[in-house]
This record gives C-alpha cells, structure tokens and sequence, in this order.
C-alpha cells in the first residue's frame, strides 16, 4: 500500500530498494485436535509482478526467489492467493500469515494489509487490460487470428492451473540450466567429412602448390589393420594392432621406468636410431608381447611386473655388487630412488591419515608460499591466493590447481614439469632445498604433527611401541634393532633438550 511517509510513497522503506516477498505461509490453529496445521496455497494472480520475479514465485518454497515490483513504486498491488482445498470454519480458529523477506533491509515492505475472503470461487481480480477488452468489444466470428491468438494469450496466463504448470516449467529449466552449467565442457578432435587437400609447397611457399600428396604410412612399417580407415581412428588401430614394432615396447619401458628408477631402454623418451640399447632385450620383447597378450590392459601389465623377483628382491646392496653395477642397470637389487613431486606429498598426507581419496571434482588449493604469484600472475585469477579450506587442503596433488607459467613452486623443486612443453622423462635431483621443504612446508609440518598425534593415541603406551608403528606406516616395514635403537636415542634427547627448555 502507498503511504506518504514511505520513500516515494512506497511500498518501499529504502529509498532505492526494491520490495521482495520471498514467501507467504499459511497456518490455522487451532484444529479439532488443538494442533496447528499449514494451509496449502495454490495459482496465486497479481495486478502487477516485475519481469522475471512472478508472484507465483512467493509460494515456490524456494528462499532464494520471491515476488518483486519494481519498477512500479508509489501505487497500490495486491497477489491473490487461493487456497488449495476450502478449509473447515472452526469456531475460534485463527489464521497466522508468516511474510518471508530474505532479500536485505532495501528490499522490506514498507506497509501492506492482509485480507481473508470465505468466497471458494472469485473472479480475476486483476482489471482486464484495455487491448483485451477492446478484442473482445469485437464479435467472435469477426476476430481475426491475431486477435485470437491475443485472448489465448492472456488467458493462459491468467488460468490458474497453466500459471502453476508455467510456475513448474520455469523451475525445472532453471535447475536444468544449473546442473548444464555444472558439467565441464572440454574441446574434442573430429575428422572433417571431406578431407583437405594436402600438397608438396614449391620451396616450401605456401601460395605455390605442388604435386598433391596423400596421407599413408611408412612403407618400412606393418600395413594398416584390414577395414582400418585412413584417418586419426586407423592410425589408433594401427598402433595398438599388435604387429606395430614400437608401441607396446615403449609402454612397457616406461612401465619399467616407474617401478625401477630407470626403463629398460635408459633413454625412455628416445626409441629411435639414437636410443640407447637395451639392458634386457630378451626380456622388453617378453613384456612387450605379453602387454598385447593382456589386450592391452595396464593394470594387470603393472602386476605382471611387481609380483616379478626382480621387483621383490631386497634393496640392499653389497660392495661387490656396487663395483661391478653402480647404477644398478643389471637389476641385482631392489631399486632405491626419490618418488615424484605429485607421489611424495600424497605419501606424506597419506602416511598421517590427512589424505582425502573423494574422486573427482574442480581444482583445490592447498597450503602454498604467501605471494607467491603476486609477481608472475599479473593479470591471472592467481594473485592474492588464498588457500582452502577442510578437504580442499588434503585432497591428491593430482587436483591442485595449476596454471602454466605459475606452477606449484613446491612441486618444481621436486622436478615437476612446467607443462609449459610436453615432458616425456622427468629429470630427478637430490638438492638442500627440497630438505627445507620437507622441514618447513606447511603440508608436511601439518602432516608430521598428525602422525605424531596418532603415535601417541594408536601406536602404544611405550616410546619403543609408537616408533615402531610409526615406521612400519612410513615405510611399510618394521624397524630392525639398529634403527629403532637409533631412532629411540634421537627422541630421548629431544625430550631432555625440551625439559631444560620448558620453561622458556
């Protein structure tokens, strides 16, 4: 209702502010039981709703919606809400109207009245619109179809039942349009229905065409699969055919290279005329056979590899053994070397117990060094970075969020690609460093302490005890009686190093 007190005689009370009914809600008390019941409201009508927020919007039981006015400010609008069955008169009962406004002070109403009507079926209470009455001055065998198409119009958007399905519509696209706009759009490769034509350039100018070339494979090289198309998809059949010289070779390699710190050709991303020899060439054709055998499948190609003598045999190394192979190229020995950058801290959060495995889901930012792309992100979303917080702190490095030019400076450290250029073999150094990360970063103080906690509530009542499960959880083994001793000495001293220091 308007009121002269009100900003620009309301129904407003903010001056710029724009008056939202998010919910009406209906209850009568009391009921033949002296309980209060809700009252179901139902194709509400209105003289007047702003573009986009209906008044049909005040009993969609959503909160973040509501039925606004603007730019209609200084006159009277009433909604009219029907309820969805008549209900029972009792003698004494009441009706309490609840008023929802959860869009802020600018958007309260400044003054308003609730009426009741026991009339069960009422007329449009909204005046027709001069265009509709003037359609219908004319007789029905005299319209013409626009002007029908007029009076359906209108109709439907009046009737009550069409207002409540249009009500349903709009929220239903809406929750379409949102779970659309959740779902990670990515760029795919398609063949072209017509291929280009491709051509050999005239001293390489591309305005001077040549002979025309078509797209084949090396003659040197086994022949296309029978029925392999010439195209992206029959070079893929091509390759994984079985009768390609190269593919399950360099797999396996590679495969090698993870478990044992150096593949079984040394030059892992080179497999051409300047490769290495092989170490074991009996035994790269062996696997490589076998990896087509398994159909290609990489899980059980691992197994085959792990569950092998050669991975299981210990690490320890004799001194006749490092003189005859110091780089362990012979595999006499279990391999011992650093795990990546991306291994090394899923370890560490992992052997605490702060490791979250949820699968899935956007990029997460953990715990990095303060301004850190201040300087390299000028004009990126890097700037200012601000960490998560819960999960988004512990979830694998495999989600942490990464841009190229402004890497993890943790992650380099430990020789991390840049992905700036395509990396096939990482490069692997041992620096002071990355000894100060492991001291100082606070992931890794944040996991120490939690594995510290642990010790003390789940490895035993004895120091001897909390050792020992701590270790065996880092290293997948039990201590011997050298290392625990050892072990048990340090943290003796760190405990009377801490009682003469306690007070301080």
């Amino acid at each position: 209702m308007p009121d002269d007190r009100l900003p620009s005689k309301g129904p407003r009370r903010h001056p710029n502010g724009n008056p939202v009914l998010s919910e009406i809600r209906v209850q009568i008390s009391p009921r033949s039981d002296g309980k209060e019941t809700a009252v179901a409201l139902r194709a509400p009508l209105a003289d007047f709703s702003q573009e986009g927020d209906p008044v049909a919007y005040a009993i969609d039981g959503n909160p973040g919606t509501g039925w606004a006015l603007f730019p209609r400010a200084g006159q009277a609008h009433f909604g009219v809400f029907p309820f969805d069955k008549p209900s029972v008169h009792i003698a004494g009962a009441k009706l309490h109207f609840t008023l929802d406004q959860n869009f802020g002070s600018g958007a309260i109403i400044g003054k308003f009245r609730v009426s009741v009507t026991s009339v069960t079926s009422a007329p449009d209470p909204v005046p027709l619109p001069a265009d509709i009455r003037a359609v219908l001055a004319i007789a029905d065998s005299q319209r013409d179809a626009e002007a029908k198409k007029k009076i359906a119009s209108y109709f439907r958007s009046r009737e009550p039942a069409l207002v409540e399905a249009k009500l349903k519509l709009d929220r239903f696209n809406k929750e379409r349009t949102a779970l659309e706009g959740s779902i990670a759009t990515i760029m795919v490769m398609k063949e072209l229905a017509q291929p280009r034509e491709a051509h050999i350039l005239k001293r390489g100018e591309y305005d001077k065409p040549g002979d025309k070339v078509e797209r084949s494979l090396p003659a040197a090289l086994a022949p296309l699969p029978p029925a392999a198309p010439l195209n992206r998809l029959g070079l893929a059949q091509w390759l994984v055919s079985g009768e390609h010289p190269l593919t399950a070779r360099v797999w396996v390699s590679r495969a090698w290279e993870r478990f044992f710190g150096t593949g079984l050709v040394k030059t892992s991303e080179n497999f051409d005329s300047q490769a290495e020899w092989p170490s074991h060439p009996e035994l790269l054709d062996w696997l490589a056979t076998e990896f087509v055998l398994l159909k290609w499948d990489m899980k059980a190609m691992q197994k085959t590899i792990v569950m092998g003598a050669t991975y299981r045999q210990s690490s320890r190394v004799t001194p006749e053994l490092l003189e005859k192979d110091p780089a362990n190229r012979l595999l006499a020995r279990g391999p011992r070397f650093r795990l990546t950058a991306e291994m090394l801290r899923d370890q560490a959060l992992a052997a605490s117990g702060l490791l979250v495995e949820k699968l899935g889901g956007p990029s997460v930012r953990p715990y990095m060094p303060a301004s850190g792309w201040d300087e390299t992100s000028v004009y990126g979303d890097m700037r200012g970075y601000k960490a998560d917080t819960g999960e988004g702190l512990y979830r694998r490095t495999l989600y942490t969020i990464w841009k190229r030019t402004a890497a993890p400076p943790t992650m380099l450290l430990f020789d991390s690609p840049n992905r700036e250029i395509c990396t096939v073999k990482r490069s692997r150094s041992n620096t002071p460093l990355q000894a100060l990360a492991l001291l100082n970063e606070v992931t890794y103080v944040e996991a120490a302490r939690r594995l510290a906690e642990r010790m003390l509530n789940e490895g035993g009542a004895t120091s001897e005890a909390r050792i020992t499960w701590a270790f065996e959880r880092a290293t997948a083994h039990k201590p011997d009686t050298f290392e625990l001793q050892k072990l048990a000495s340090s943290l003796n001293a760190r405990l009377a190093t801490f009682a003469q220091n306690a007070a301080g």
